[in-house]
């Protein structure tokens, strides 16, 4: 992420409270997906209606405490660090999805998952360098 992190976006004041709305819309969007159309889901990924269902909840359990973190008028550092903890528990479960024998996802199942994984990964990451540029920067 060096090139991330050297850029000039990444040394926005906002670029932090800007990755954390990223994460809530990407986590809002793929919940809502899972939830209304999770028959039509499950068969084509060839994963169980009730994982995608459940996830689906917990991500827009995700969303709301992302969003509660990014309308405070100083990001809580400590509680960003527990989202990007939650976010690589995330990809562990998606890798553990993967290279498991729970679920026997068809080919766009596997493609579905790992996008998760890297584009979570990634936002995770982002996460990570928004904190350290905030850190660098007295009176965020």
């Amino acid at each position: 992420m060096s090139a991330v992190a050297s850029s000039s976006l990444a040394a926005s004041p906002n670029f932090l409270r800007r990755v954390l709305w990223l994460d809530a819309a990407t986590g809002a969007a793929t919940g809502a997906l899972q939830l209304l159309l999770s028959g039509f889901l499950a068969s084509l990924l060839g994963l169980p209606e009730t994982l995608l269902v459940v996830s689906g909840w917990a991500l827009f359990g995700y969303v709301a405490g992302i969003s509660f973190i990014a309308t405070r008028q100083f990001v809580p550092a400590p509680l960003v660090w527990l989202l990007i903890g939650a976010n690589f528990l995330w990809v562990l479960g998606c890798l553990a999805l993967l290279l498991g024998d729970l679920v026997m996802p068809t080919l766009a199942g596997k493609a579905f998952i790992a996008i998760q994984a890297v584009t979570v990964g990634l936002l995770a990451d982002l996460q990570g360098v928004g904190l350290r540029q905030a850190a660098a920067q007295p009176g965020w």
